[in-house]
């Protein structure tokens, strides 16, 4: 008898979960240490230090500044544990683990500090080739998990044996990445950076999904079940597709240009035109039914009345002919149009027929008598679509004149004219339920409109050229899209819109400030730069190079003139805004500079220092006035009074202290927090002090009393960053718990939470006039939010369009199409999206070693040929 041994391995969520006694920022902290040591050893490198603070200076953390020999060794012991179980053995993605796999996501998708400690494992494959299966398995879930993976940088990662099945790794970096054995079916690769990848073995299951058009698609159109859709195409073929599977179920081949297609109502019959000729085919015998001549030009739309009885098609000829599908014969010749027929669409009960014209006009025809019923006038230019509501009552139009006019039907008036588009309007269509109008247009978006108040709900960019037909599925969750790109896109309808951000930086941003006049923002870095952005155009105006170490904080001189920085280099730094230039540096501390604050005449300013201090400095002459001493922790942020006779510190023992500007002695102490105060900031009538803590909470203080007047909780983690509005009614805080909140001074509540950063906000700002609030954050974005709405403001990628500009400025320059690249995949189809991708040298090889770099450059990739002005952002 034989007898195995098995060893008792610990589950999968246990080990994970005991990832949840650190804090998240231990292992990002971690990566940056591995990194900067170059350490391919972590669990020794581990051993062999006693305290983590010897390498973290710059790391205003309680727990990594107490992390000594026995909660390193707690690291130690998860890693060996992840390091030893099969997680880090077997594919993860395999169907074997499919159960295991739902229980686990289920117990960890909601769990941060669990998926934090996931991307950690991901990053470590790039430093450690012992954690490499593991890495993979756990970008594997996240991916699962649906976890916000865009704009990442993944750097050298090693990912092997496992499914990224549609990972959305829009405009992440994974420079020298490796992947092996890994399936990228329906992964949206839109604008990363690809430079010497090393992909081989990769497994991609849709090569032609919805691309298997060689030439412009002048229509999409469901079938009734919602299950599969045709396209007709400049390519002289007809394809069907399955919406599920995105594969092409059958091909008509024509023997001219398909411009025009229709369904019966029961489906059976497909009715399309190609040069001057309707075509009759039976979808269930495969065959063609007719072939119908009535024209003396080429065919532009044709359209099958409700009943299925009648088939009307628009010329170039200029007139409309309308058949009668069982005897085939043509009932009546329309003439009446002065121009190119461009659409032609019945009304729902059949009785009307509408058509748009390149005479600029609409008609409505009686198909009974083929009487013209009446001319609907209005639009400037072209009419090229032409659709009516499915109740009958309303019939929209798009035209070249960029609009889109909605028509009383029974009036025949113009009810609404939309604008929107900045360029020709080519199709429209409403949705089955009515409420919702799409229209596709040559500034290569579809737009979704209310059809009740003509509002914009939606832009859906993606295509690079004109979107020529837009079509719903029967119960309006799909919109499916075809293009002068020769692609077809499916949308699903009920998404919500990308949130955008101003890029630049390499590491985490740690400070923001505005320029007194509100037209610039300045921001500090662990890139060790500092920029200066055009608050108007989101464009980076200069970048400042001096610190040696990560910049902590920037401040604004009250004049504008002057911006003071601090940084982890144990420096202040004084620059000339104006020339981009140092005008001095202040040196005194003897640790991070964490804060830096300018008095309210700007003549001196003050600063707050890991090592104990608060210091007054003459900005004039960059002399140290004086020195208050009474802290026995960090300084974590400094504030002056509105009249500049009281400064506020906030402090790693947990108080406020306010200090008398002119004799440096302490006035009161405010004790209230549980935990390190990470910001003060004085209300604009300096009578009330504002703290955020690493206990959660923002608290409001009596600034003659020294007595706390209110508490607002909401935050889930440490609040890093305050500041009050300008007329100050709203205060906004910043958390770790990576969301801005927006209080009501008065009542304490919360009036607004602001979601969009994927990582720590590290520090907010309001603009002068108080309509804007800026944000930094250890995702290394700067986001500007629109106080009002709630909502971001620019929608801008410096930091590619940068790179592109510098490595080849003729793509960058004339190319219109980079400002409509898709950067959220919203397709109920996974679709492999790469436009704009950036890939310079490396290997993208599948199982078959079939060169996969012609696939990326079809959707939109940039295949670089040299390395120039690639250098590091950072450098």
């Amino acid at each position: 008898m034989w007898c195995f041994d098995f060893e008792d391995h610990e589950d999968l969520y246990g080990i994970l979960a005991s990832s949840k006694e650190f804090d998240e920022l231990v292992f990002l902290t971690l990566i940056q240490i591995f990194k900067r040591e170059n350490i391919l050893d972590c669990i020794q490198f581990l051993s062999k230090i006693k305290n983590l603070r010897q390498y973290t200076q710059d790391i205003q953390h309680e727990w990594i500044t107490n992390a000594g020999n026995n909660k390193i060794k707690r690291i130690i012991e998860v890693l060996n544990k992840i390091k030893d179980h099969d997680f880090n053995q077997e594919d993860y993605s395999a169907e074997e683990y499919q159960k295991e796999n739902e229980n686990l996501i289920t117990n960890i998708s909601k769990n941060k500090k669990i998926i934090e400690y996931l991307k950690f494992l991901v990053h470590l494959t790039a430093l450690d080739e012992r954690f490499i299966q593991c890495g993979s398995n756990s970008l594997y879930l996240l991916v699962q998990m649906k976890v916000d993976l865009k704009e990442q940088c993944f750097e050298n990662i090693r990912i092997r044996n496992t499914s990224l099945i549609g990972a959305n790794l829009v405009r992440c970096d994974l420079s020298g990445s490796e992947f092996d054995n890994v399936i990228i079916s329906g992964m949206s690769l839109n604008q990363a950076k690809l430079l010497n990848c090393k992909w081989r073995n990769l497994r991609i299951n849709e090569l032609r999904i919805f691309n298997g058009h060689r030439n412009k698609v002048n229509q999409v159109y469901f079938f009734l079940d919602g299950k599969s859709f045709v396209s007709f195409s400049d390519d002289e073929s007809i394809c069907s597709w399955d919406v599920k599977t995105g594969k092409i179920k059958q091909i008509i081949r024509t023997k001219g240009q398909v411009k025009s297609g229709y369904f019966s109502n029961n489906n059976n019959t497909l009715a399309f035109s190609s040069r001057k000729f309707v075509y009759l085919w039976n979808l269930r015998t495969g065959k063609q039914i007719s072939k119908k001549i009535g024209h003396t030009s080429a065919i532009a739309s044709i359209c099958f009345s409700s009943d299925g009885a009648t088939l009307a098609s628009g010329s170039s000829d200029k007139s409309i002919s309308l058949w009668d599908i069982k005897t085939g014969q043509l009932k009546a010749k329309l003439n009446g149009h002065s121009h190119y027929v461009m659409s032609v669409n019945f009304s729902p009960d059949g009785i009307t027929l509408a058509s748009g014209s390149y005479d600029t006009s609409i008609r409505l025809w009686d198909v009974m008598t083929g009487q013209q019923k009446a001319k609907l006038d209005g639009h400037s230019s072209y009419v090229m679509s032409v659709n009516y509501s499915p109740d009958g009552t309303t019939l929209a139009s798009g035209s070249y004149d960029k609009s889109i006019s909605l028509w009383d039907v029974k009036t025949r008036q113009q009810k609404v004219k939309i604008n929107g588009h900045s360029h020709f309007v080519l199709s429209v269509n409403f949705s089955p339920d009515g409420t919702t109008l799409a229209s596709g247009s040559s500034d290569n978006s579809i737009r979704l409109w209310d059809v009740n108040s003509g509002q914009q709900k939606a832009k859906l960019d993606g295509h690079s050229s004109g979107v020529y037909s837009i079509n719903f599925s029967p119960d309006s969750t799909i919109l499916a899209s075809g293009s002068q790109d020769k692609s077809i896109r499916l949308w699903d309808v009920k998404t919500g819109q990308y949130k955008t951000k101003l890029d630049g930086h390499s590491y985490n941003v740690n400070s923001v400030n505005f320029s007194p006049d509100g037209t610039t923002l300045a921001s500090g870095s662990h890139d060790k730069s500092i920029r200066l952005w055009d608050v108007k155009t989101g464009q980076q105006i200069a970048k400042l190079d001096g610190h040696s170490n990560y910049v902590t904080s920037v401040n604004y001189s009250p004049d504008g003139s002057i911006l003071a920085s601090g940084s982890v280099d144990k420096s202040i730094r004084l620059w000339d805004v104006k020339v981009g230039q140092q005008k001095s540096k202040l040196d005194g501390h003897s640790n991070t500079v964490n804060s830096v604050n300018f008095s309210p005449e700007g003549t001196t300013l003050a600063s707050g220092s890991s090592d104990n201090s608060i210091r007054l400095w003459n900005v004039i002459t960059g002399q140290q006035i004086s020195l208050l001493i009474g802290r026995s922790r960090i300084v974590y942020s400094v504030s002056f009074s509105p009249d500049g006779t009281t400064l506020a510190s906030g402090s790693g023992d947990n108080s406020i202290r306010l200090w008398d500007f002119k004799t440096g002695q302490q006035i009161s102490k405010l004790i209230g927090h549980s935990e390190p105060v990470y910001s003060v900031n004085f209300s604009p009538d300096g009578t009330t002090l504002a703290s955020g803590s690493g206990d959660n909470s923002t608290r409001l203080w009596d600034v003659k009393t020294g007595q706390q007047k209110a508490k607002l909780d909401g935050h889930s983690n440490s609040v890093n960053s305050i500041c009050y509005s300008p007329d100050g009614t709203t205060l906004a805080s910043g958390s770790r718990d990576n969301s801005v909140r927006l209080w009501d001074v008065k009542t304490g509540k919360q009036k607004a939470k602001l979601d969009g950063h994927s990582s720590y906000v590290l520090s907010i700002c309001y603009s002068p006039d108080g309509t804007t609030l800026a944000s930094g954050s250890l995702d290394n974005s700067i986001r500007l939010w629109d106080v009002q709405t709630g909502q971001q403001k620019l929608s801008s990628d410096n930091h590619y369009k940068v790179i592109l500009t510098q490595i080849q400025p003729q793509i960058f320059n004339n190319n219109p199409c980079l400002e409509s690249v898709s950067i959220l995949l919203i397709s109920k189809q996974l679709i492999f999206q790469s436009q704009g991708a950036l890939i310079l040298k490396g290997e993208f090889v599948n199982l078959t070693g079939i060169d996969l770099r012609e696939l990326f450059k079809q959707r939109g990739s940039y295949i670089l040929k040299n390395q120039i002005g690639l250098k590091k952002q950072q450098d």
